[in-house]
């Protein structure tokens, strides 16, 4: 079993990461912090980043096995990459439905 909350500071570490290595990009972390869209101050390489980022993650820290980007998530009305909190639900279910 995986937490939301474990989520989120997975995904904080992963926005830490990437933005020690942007030089003209600070993103918030917080639950509202858009990911993906017009809002988003990510770009399509920095969203690929912080998803591989997290899943590293869960793989180093919870041994669990997960792509993020799959077509279940491609395939959602909602995108699970709208912002930091539905990442996070998207990622907390997906793990403990495994």
């Amino acid at each position: 079993m995986i937490t939301y909350e474990q989520v989120i500071e997975l995904i904080y570490s992963a926005i830490d990461e990437l933005n020690a290595s942007s030089d003209n990009k600070a993103v918030i972390k917080q639950e509202d912090t858009a990911l993906y869209g017009e809002s988003s101050p990510l770009d399509s390489v920095d969203l690929v980043n912080v998803l591989l980022s997290v899943e590293e993650a869960l793989e180093d820290e919870f041994e669990v096995e997960l792509v993020i980007a799959n077509e279940k998530a491609l395939s959602q009305k909602n995108s699970p990459f709208r912002t930091v909190s539905t990442l996070a639900s998207y990622v907390a279910d997906e793990v403990n439905s495994q």
